[in-house]
């Protein structure tokens, strides 16, 4: 946890009163895990039952301030938590050992790779059967326990086997606050038998963590803004990219700080959208290569020097390693640490510490805003229609841009939708979520129910591939049981298009759904949902005004058919890249 964003301040209001001394009667392990969720910030918790992990979930249903939201599986309680985590700073999910752990164990991986606390708890085998010879069932066979522990090793940053009281309380409270400090997932076993028993070490409320605050090295601190001030300020056209770890660091508002300061262009890397202020006056785009917002990839890459502020490189976001990128004119920020083109690195020093530290010493410099406000022609609109003529992609997001407000956050599947939900301009405050570094399908179903449920007071708009739907769509079920009222953009085009522009084959061909109808089936009368298909223009904006108007408390769920061809212009270039990539041949032995 960073300064200022200790649990147990003014942003947890359940911690701001003494903790009352409870009975040693209700002094139980249940109890405590449900009381520290709340203390931490989660209201809600994902969850599946099994016959592991009913009695904890009887403890988790008894705290006023929880709600349990049951799932339709596991893979999207995971995907529900990781989106409200984006949200709320961290979520959990409650599954039964094995069968559920080895299902959610996918979610908990993309969770990871963004850098997301999710407690994970599992309900776990009755104490006295560890170790045993006994053959347990929801297992493969084997008297080892320890399958699904090893399983999530890898994946989170602790794990906690809770199978005896006297530690337990230690080991809850030591896995939760190192998801904290570390923002990465952590897994917790707790066995079937142990929620219920009262236990002195429960005896009265869980006092609110104090997470020291980390500081940065001052040593070290004073020397990278030096060097890096140094750097900069001998550059005649330097720019600021922003990155994906700016919300790990905590490091928003030091961004923000910077560019006030410093008058340098933004841009912002595609896994880093939502992250930079859209409308902030130096805004240029989104930087990703070849396929970069038009005009901002020329400024980023013909400057002298660039800033990437807690950027991740990859070969989706270098566009298959393509990137004219100079590592003697790059100054790397990550979260603790700041290198400086091929010169020194200085360790422990945090990002939101050194961006405002940098602030007071950058001189301001505008050269390349004004480069770019001199080569800058505004984008061009989507051709008009004929009259019933078939819906394209491009004037869909036309009329999606319309719909966004401060009131609105943007999830975006992955597939196309990066692509053309990447071209949306953002206003202030307007939510923006998608998961690129692990590229999951099916990701943005479980993540709308999770992120709607913690951002009630946003209307989240969720563009999703008919290809990603099929993989997770039982749990729009769920998102109407808790009366979201979301809207759904279901883009048919009949299959992974995604995959298509990287490498094509039957395999990447679907069977089509009627899917306003699988929706109806799923609503079936219980709760407010709402289904349209649209195939042109107007069609969508009698959809959209239905949408936005008599039916805006409804769970809205939009199928729009775009032909299978009909895919972004960045689509088509980072396809091709990736190709290349991926079909680079064996260097010689």
């Amino acid at each position: 946890m960073e300064a200022g964003n200790e649990i147990g301040s003014s942003a947890h209001p359940t911690s701001l009163h003494p903790p009352v001394r409870g009975h040693a009667s209700t002094g139980t392990l249940g109890r405590h895990l449900a009381r520290r969720l709340v203390e931490i910030g989660v209201k809600d918790v994902f969850s599946v039952p099994g016959d592991f992990n009913l009695t904890l979930l009887d403890h988790l249903i008894a705290e006023p301030e929880l709600n349990l939201v049951g799932c339709c599986n596991e893979l999207n309680a995971g995907y529900a938590a990781d989106g409200y985590a984006r949200a709320k700073g961290v979520g959990a999910c409650v599954v039964t050992f094995t069968v559920g752990g080895l299902s959610v164990l996918n979610a908990i991986a993309g969770a990871y790779s963004e850098n997301l606390p999710v407690i994970c708890i599992v309900g776990g085998p009755n104490s006295n059967d560890y170790g045993t010879n006994r053959i347990l069932h929801h297992t493969i066979g084997l008297p080892d326990f320890s399958q699904e522990l090893r399983c999530f090793q890898t994946i989170t940053c602790a794990q906690a086997v809770v199978n005896n009281l006297d530690d337990a309380h230690e080991l809850l409270d030591t896995a939760i606050s190192t998801a904290l400090k570390e923002s990465k997932p952590v897994y917790i076993s707790i066995g079937c038998n142990l929620p219920g028993i009262p236990h002195p070490t429960f005896a009265r409320d869980p006092v609110p963590f104090f997470l020291a605050p980390k500081v940065s090295n001052q040593l070290g601190l004073e020397a990278a803004v030096e060097a890096t001030a140094n750097f900069l300020n001998k550059a005649v056209k330097p720019v600021l990219v922003g990155g994906p770890k700016l919300r790990v660091a905590n490091a928003k508002d030091a961004f923000v700080e910077l560019a006030d300061a410093c008058g340098y262009p933004i841009a912002v890397m595609p896994s880093g959208k939502g992250l930079v202020p859209e409308h902030h006056p130096h805004f240029i785009g989104t930087y990703w290569g070849a396929v970069s917002t038009s005009f901002c990839g020329e400024i980023v890459e013909s400057a002298d020097a660039y800033v990437f502020i807690g950027p991740i490189f990859n070969d989706y976001s270098s566009v298959g390693y393509s990137l004219l990128i100079k590592k003697e004119k790059a100054i790397i920020v990550q979260p603790n640490r700041v290198t400086i083109g091929n010169g020194p690195s200085f360790g422990w020093v945090f990002m939101a510490d050194f961006l405002s530290a940098l602030a007071k010493k950058l001189k301001k410099n505008t050269t390349a805003v004004e480069n770019y406000r001199r080569i800058f022609v505004p984008p061009g609109m989507p051709l008009k229609h004929g009259n019933d003529e078939p819906l394209r992609v491009n004037v869909l997001f036309k009329h999606i841009q319309d719909m966004l407000s401060k009131d609105s956050a943007v999830i975006a599947e992955t597939g196309d939708s990066w692509f053309n939900c990447q071209k949306l301009h953002l206003p202030e405050n307007c939510g923006y979520e998608f998961q690129m570094q692990y590229g999951s399908i099916g990701w943005s179903v479980g993540a709308t129910l999770g992120y709607a449920q913690a951002a009630k007071d946003k209307r989240v708009i969720a563009c999703i591939g008919d290809g990603s739907f099929q993989v997770t769509a039982q749990d729009i079920s769920t998102m109407i049981r808790c009366g979201q009222k979301s809207i759904i953009f279901l883009i048919n085009n009949g299959g992974y298009t995604i995959e298509v522009e990287i490498h094509d084959g039957p395999y990447n061909v679907i069977k089509n759904w009627n899917y306003t109808a699988f929706v109806d089936a799923i609503h079936n009368g219980e709760g407010r949902c709402w289904t349209a298909k649209v195939r042109t223009e107007d069609e969508l904006i009698d959809a959209i005004a239905a949408a936005t108007g008599e039916k805006k408390d409804s769970l809205c769920f939009i199928e729009v058919f775009a032909h299978k061809d009909d895919t972004s212009k960045e689509l088509l270039e980072w396809g091709s890249r990736v190709s290349s990539a991926n079909s680079r041949p064996p260097n010689p032995q």
